[in-house]
């Protein structure tokens, strides 16, 4: 089974202003957010990917590309790695929806919560682990792979490999520009390192 390097995306001006993006089109990296997409390319420059998949929003292809480029690999566009349908707070300040009582519920039972017109964080998960398992069939053991895709799936899957509740998902931690790696074998998960930013050095043993 693979190493799974789970990658957030770069900052992009919806981050920057606290603003829940969703699934909105045309949000590309800011400056940070290449300088940040650079820095995983040369941080992560020791690694030899056998394959780099991303989700087809912007924000993701963009953090993608210079690790592929480095490479001479092309980016394997998963739709299922698409961010959380969001549904009527797409766009909407994370300042405002803090206010609302829903808002409770996203942070402490997260397993019951739909949002508004989108998607639960269970079929979120659902979803996501459906496609990893996916990925990893089409690995070897050991090859190492990159999946450049959004904040909360990556805590979704880390949290389902690592065998963590659903309620305990928020507590994890994964900032832009990150990257964060899970060995996987017949007998489990090993979390490698988590929401790791540049510059780092890394090599495989």
């Amino acid at each position: 089974m693979p190493i799974l390097f789970l990658i957030r995306h770069g900052e992009n001006e919806y981050v920057k202003h606290g603003k829940m993006p969703g699934r909105l089109p045309g949000i590309h990296l800011n400056q940070r957010g290449q300088e940040q997409a650079e820095a995983l390319a040369q941080s992560l420059q020791n690694i030899s990917f056998c394959a780099i998949y991303a989700s087809p929003l912007e924000r993701a292809q963009e953090t993608a590309a210079p690790l592929a480029r480095q490479r001479g690999l092309e980016i394997l566009t998963r739709p299922a790695l698409m961010d959380t349908d969001v549904g009527e707070w797409t766009g909407l300040e994370l300042k405002a929806l803090r206010e609302l009582p829903a808002w409770k519920q996203v942070q402490r039972f997260p397993s019951r919560f739909t949002f508004p017109g989108g998607e639960s964080f269970l079929n979120l998960q659902n979803r996501l682990v459906t496609e990893m398992e996916a990925i990893v069939a089409a690995h070897a053991e050991k090859d190492p792979v990159a999946v450049v895709f959004h904040a909360d799936p990556v805590k979704l899957v880390v949290a389902h490999y690592l065998g963590l509740p659903l309620e305990q998902f928020q507590r994890l931690s994964c900032d832009t520009g990150s990257v964060t790696a899970l060995a996987l074998n017949e007998h489990g998960a090993h979390l490698m390192f988590l929401n790791r930013l540049p510059p780092f050095s890394l090599t495989l043993s």
